[in-house]
């Protein structure tokens, strides 16, 4: 790992978005704060347990596709969250062994847990950079002692730009790291929206903002906005449940109130 910063102190009595998502994945690395949000969020809608497994999913299908089909060696995932299964570096490199990972968070506990755990392939490379999605000069500085980015890379959004609260600010943060990208290059973003069950959304909102760990929800049409200037892939902008789902024998799956999509720069 390159960026050698003491983490700050890992505060356990305010709930972290990257714990209270590991809990809802079923792991271990949170607290009782944590679990508690988790807690209160899941009642008020007992959906989003399955809108973090179909996220976590779709992660999984988006980056096959990436470092096969499209040919992608390098990616920078922000809002990295807690290791659990099959994490960006781990699907990636299956497919290509020499492909390099930039992980980027600013909780002093992903820090700690990113540099014991992702650990990469000898043909490939994984960093971690201890950043807040607020500053993407600081990423992109960053993130170039590893990547080249004269070169296509996969810039990995998924459930990030719900932290930042201000929209303004969202798409500027949005626009400012895609005009680093080299042409060839692919956004792959996820939010959470209030388009399937918008009544229990708008509780879950509240009920984070009320605990300390704000989430915006924003339209589908919104986070399609934020696909402008590239060329989406199909197809387009769905529920991560709807996004070239596997073949079962009981159908499509159902839509979950997070939505996504993946679009290469011209």
């Amino acid at each position: 790992m390159t960026d050698e910063r003491t983490p700050a102190a890992i505060d356990t009595t305010t709930p972290h978005s990257a714990r209270v998502w590991n809990y809802w994945l079923g792991g271990k690395d949170n607290y009782e704060v944590d679990r508690e949000v988790g807690e209160q969020v899941r009642r008020v809608y007992p959906g989003i347990v399955d809108v973090a497994r179909h996220s976590r999913a779709f992660l999984g299908r988006a980056v096959r596709h990436l470092a096969g089909e499209a040919g992608i060696t390098q990616f920078l995932d922000l809002g990295t969250g807690l290791p659990t299964v099959d994490n960006t570096h781990e699907v990636a490199q299956r497919v290509n062994p020499a492909c390099k990972i930039v992980y980027v968070d600013n909780d002093p506990l992903v820090l700690v847990h990113a540099r014991a755990l992702l650990t990469s392939t000898r043909e490939g490379v994984c960093d971690y950079v201890d950043a807040d999605v607020r500053d993407p000069a600081h990423i992109l500085r960053e993130a170039a002692r590893t990547l080249d980015f004269d070169r296509p890379i996969a810039l990995m959004m998924l459930g990030i730009l719900g932290n930042v609260w201000d929209d303004a600010e969202a798409r500027e943060v949005r626009d400012h790291l895609v005009a680093a990208l080299a042409p060839g290059s692919h956004l792959v973003l996820e939010d959470g929206t209030n388009a399937v069950d918008p009544e229990a959304a708008a509780e879950a909102e509240k009920t984070r903002a009320e605990a300390g760990d704000p989430y915006k929800l924003r339209t589908p049409q919104q986070i399609a906005s934020y696909f402008e200037g590239l060329r989406l892939l199909e197809p387009g902008v769905v529920s991560v449940s709807r996004w070239r789902p596997e073949e079962t024998p009981w159908g499509v799956p159902d839509e979950v109130t997070a939505f996504c999509g993946v679009a290469v720069k011209p």
